[in-house]
């Protein structure tokens, strides 16, 4: 079927790199799912490589839908990869618009995940080094305060705490001394618990990071709703080109339709032997339509039978 080679192709090739994309988030869900120790949420739909997986999933099944139906100009996958692809959309807008109308909820439960994560900050070296980079990147330390970090038992503040962490904090939310920059005190946060908030600060980072990561969220606004847009746009284009190469499709079907009725009209002008000749040329092209359309589906190729003999049987009748 000889369509617009532009929209084939270019929908083929960002399908693939949304496919190859899903196929890593699923590698990446599962690698987290069966390494991860102890669930750091309550529910387990909830949990986020469940959550990556499921994603990944369904990109890699609308993707390859896309892929296929690109490829081989199937007319059933592509309107149903671009009816999907719709779908998403909605999905993503409503997402948006409850997140903005429930945001004191959603920042209830960051706080729970971040606060379970504190508690197991020694029970899990992959969560460890997570925390770590956090309160590096935002420089702070706790989920609204160093405090936070009585939730942990190594770092509990109670006096028969038996560890030497007792009262302190990690050393990822010690403030950096610049003279000895190439050298890691892992000490440095300890006892600061014991400390009030103006001493603290001068050794540690005293603020949470829940409040510093939504504050970083503001500042960047302009940033994540660029690639927000960036991301719809890419979206719609895809959309865009589904539904052009199904316009495409359209029009080839329709002509294959209107080609025989009109030859035939014209073989009955013209006298019984020509008449004959022109029937012997369609019937050719019937059989060589129908070796090319039946790797297209079998309602195609069975249409394609029954309008032949409905020809026949009319040139008979005559």
């Amino acid at each position: 079927m000889r369509t617009s080679q532009v929209a084939k192709y270019a929908l083929f090739a960002s399908c693939y790199i949304f496919w190859v994309a899903s196929g890593l988030m699923i590698a990446v869900g599962l690698y987290a799912k069966l390494n991860s120790e102890k669930s750091i949420v309550d529910s387990f739909v909830t949990e986020p490589s469940v959550i990556l997986i499921a994603v990944g999933i369904l990109m890699f099944a609308i993707t390859f839908i896309g892929c296929m139906g690109a490829l081989r100009d199937l007319h059933v996958l592509l309107r149903i990869f671009a009816y999907m692809l719709v779908i998403v959309m909605i999905l993503q807008f409503v997402a948006a618009v409850l997140g903005f109308m429930f945001s004191g909820m959603v920042l209830d439960k960051a706080s729970s995940v971040m606060s379970k994560s504190i508690a197991r900050y020694r029970d899990d070296l992959d969560l460890q080094n997570f925390i770590d980079y956090i309160q590096k990147k935002f420089k702070c330390c706790g989920v609204n305060s160093y405090t936070d970090w009585s939730e942990n038992m190594y770092f509990s503040c109670v006096d028969n705490n038996p560890s030497l962490e007792s009262c302190g904090v990690p050393y990822s939310c010690c403030i950096k001394d610049e003279k000895g920059k190439n050298v890691i005190n892992t000490m440095c946060g300890y006892e600061t618990q014991n400390l009030k908030q103006w001493e603290a600060e001068d050794r540690i980072f005293v603020d949470g990071c829940l409040d510093k990561i939504v504050s970083w969220g503001r500042a960047n606004l302009l940033f994540l709703g660029g690639l927000a847009m960036g991301l719809i746009v890419l979206e719609l284009l895809i959309i865009f080109l589904a539904f052009a190469l199904l316009y495409e499709i359209n029009i080839v079907l329709n002509r294959r339709k209107s080609t025989v009725p009109a030859t035939t009209f014209q073989s009955m002008m013209t006298g019984d032997e020509t008449l004959f000749r022109e029937i012997e040329c369609i019937e050719k092209e019937f059989d060589k339509e129908l070796e090319c359309m039946e790797a297209e589906g079998e309602e195609t190729f069975v249409r394609r039978v029954g309008y032949k003999a409905e020809v026949e049987c009319e040139f008979l009748e005559q």
